[in-house]
């Protein structure tokens, strides 16, 4: 296992590790200037209302936690109570850095950081533009809760750059939707100011992650410090070209050649290109110098990953990697996994095509953003092979069938044991499904779940995971493929690979008009392979090797003999912290096999 660490350490590579050790270094030995930064209290209001509103709005704020959980007042909200356990942080006195980054009594402290996303801000914003306005009035008592409840550098919400990095982005969004970006309050500059102080000493921290953490602090430096700099303030030229600098270097470094992303998630995708897209408007309407080209073609590769991905029908969207929950500008009015609007955002900015321009959400993005549905409509999505990130896409003909395959191919620490997985949809619905994430630490026992192979569409041999788990986010060994064949025109895709206890698994998937066709090949483990396939919520049946439902069957062969054929309860995640119970069907045999699965989706 030792062994296994310092090989793991060198993938995760040197430069990043070097930036990790130095920031360590810096805040222990108290040389980062983040631990001598401090700013005065603003007592002031942080934009501007009608001057003849009275008091405050009718409307009471509320959000929708992780957008599933029940709503919150923001009325009298303790900022520091854990809306997902319901306890309090005790520490809001400490500096950011002498707190705990996970305290079991606490929970999971991004239930803490949910409400000081500000994704409220915004939304009170929107009410504004729709009629409602005394929202600006709610809004401003909103903000002075929060200020006065956290302290400058104080407490649980300063301490995650990130965190303070989405408050920024909110916030100037907040201010292009009243049309106060260019007369802002000195109150509003002040606060910005106050966490770009706090975010541009760490974000070698978070460049070193080599994740979101990187994109979302680059995009809030560079739209935060233009704010600045466009008000006079000579300090935002620094942190304007801090920001660009990053922006340019993480598009480059993080994103593929096919837009494949290094965190393996289509949530954290999503948040990253919600980040790009959000910086890149910000430049235009204040007519800044363009980025390099290299983000530009990255970006519009990062938009077509995710629009092949996209359920056009649903706007969700196959639960791949990790997922916490996070979702920038929540102005459309959809659900949170509906990923259709970043998708026509994004196609817009960085590939000056639309789509999905008929639909409410979109349009209400549009006409937040001030965007108009120009140049072409995207093409029709398509069957598709990213290799550089390891997915296949089948498509039937009419595109009411979708296969996704994800393989092996990690040039960045993989965050699940989702080799070979399959996600299948079939009209909208997701049919063969990946399990989420649930939580970052709700235990080790969901942890080890939900990040594990029990939690995919794939095979498990003898018990263990396809990886060993080092750390909370680390694995080790990590696999890497072979046998790879793509034939768009057949339909058809293949990948297998070789764990560290020379276990292999070569996976063979055909679409055709009727049915999903999977061969799975298993070898070289000691006591049994599982096969799983995570169904959809309803009632099945198992008569014989067939598994069925009123609309579909799934039928099962093998060339060894199946020790076990059963449907046993597994757990879900598809909104963070929200876990439900679907039918699993578990496949066992003890020998070397070749086992073929059948998805009958059209009788």
């Amino acid at each position: 296992m030792v062994l296994t660490k310092i090989q793991t350490l060198f993938k995760l590579g040197v430069v990043s590790l070097v930036r990790l050790a130095l920031y360590k270094l810096s805040l222990r030995t108290g040389l980062n200037p983040v631990k001598r930064i401090n700013h005065p209290p603003i007592d002031e209001s942080l934009f501007y209302c009608d001057d003849d509103i009275p008091g405050r709005s009718s409307q009471v704020p509320q959000i929708t936690p992780f957008g599933w959980m029940k709503s919150v007042s923001l009325d009298n909200l303790d900022w520091s109570r854990n809306l997902l356990t319901e306890q309090v942080v005790h520490d809001s006195h400490l500096p950011w850095y002498q707190i705990p980054d996970f305290d079991p009594a606490v929970g999971d402290i991004k239930g803490v950081w949910e409400a000081s996303r500000f994704s409220w801000a915004p939304a009170l914003a929107k009410s504004y533009c729709l009629g409602d306005t005394s929202a600006t009035v709610t809004l401003n008592q909103v903000c002075g809760s929060w200020m006065k409840n956290n302290p400058f550098y104080l407490g649980p919400n300063w301490k995650c750059g990130q965190e303070a990095s989405i408050r920024v982005i909110h916030l100037a969004y907040t201010a292009k939707l009243l049309n106060q970006v260019d007369n802002s309050k000195p109150s509003l500059l002040a606060f910005i100011k106050a966490h770009l102080m706090r975010i541009a000493p760490t974000v070698l921290y978070a460049v070193a992650q080599n994740n979101n953490h990187g994109t979302s602090e680059a995009a809030a430096l560079f739209i935060g410090g233009s704010w600045l700099l466009k008000h006079g303030d000579p300090q935002g030229e620094k942190w304007q070209k801090q920001g660009r600098y990053w922006l340019e270097n993480r598009a480059k470094c993080l994103i593929e050649n096919d837009g494949s992303f290094s965190q393996y998630s289509s949530n954290y995708h999503r948040l990253m290109l919600d980040s790009y897209s959000l910086a890149e408007l910000w430049r235009q309407s204040l007519d800044l110098e363009p980025f390099k080209s290299c983000l530009y073609t990255r970006l519009g590769a990062a938009t077509n990953w995710l629009y092949q991905l996209t359920d056009s029908k649903s706007g969700d969207i196959p639960n791949l990697g990790a997922n916490d929950g996070a979702w920038l500008l929540p102005i459309s009015g959809s659900d949170y996994r509906d990923f259709r609007s970043t998708v026509a955002i994004a196609s817009h900015v960085f590939l000056k095509k639309h789509i999905w321009t008929h639909l409410p959400q979109v349009q209400q993005s549009y006409a937040l953003l001030a965007l108009t549905a120009s140049g072409r409509e995207l093409n029709a999505q398509t069957s598709f092979h990213f290799p550089d990130g390891g997915y296949f896409g089948l498509r039937n003909s009419d595109n009411t069938a979708f296969a996704l395959v994800n393989y092996p191919r990690f040039r960045f620490r993989p965050s699940q044991c989702d080799a070979l997985h399959v996600d299948f949809w079939v009209d909208g619905v997701n049919v063969l499904r990946d399990g989420g994430t649930y939580s970052y630490n709700a235990g080790q026992e969901l942890i080890d779940y939900y990040g594990g192979v029990a939690s995919h569409c794939s095979v498990q041999f003898d018990d263990h995971d396809q990886m060993p788990r080092l750390s909370r986010f680390l694995f080790g060994d990590w696999l890497s493929s072979r046998d790879i064949q793509w034939n768009a025109a057949l339909s058809r895709c293949q990948a297998s690979y070789i764990d560290s206890f020379e276990c292999s698994h070569k996976r063979n998937v055909t679409l055709t008009e009727n049915a999903l066709i999977v061969r799975d090949t298993l070898s070289g483990f000691k006591e049994k392979a599982v096969l799983r396939w995570r169904l959809a919520p309803g009632m099945w049946h198992i008569e014989g090797r067939k598994v069925y439902n009123k609309e579909q069957q799934i039928l099962v062969s093998c060339d060894s003999e199946i020790v076990r054929f059963e449907l046993v309860d597994g757990r879900e995640s598809r909104y963070y912290y929200q876990e439900r119970t679907i039918p699993v069907l578990e496949i066992e045999v003890k020998k070397n096999a070749q086992i073929v699965t059948e998805y009958q989706y059209k009788q």
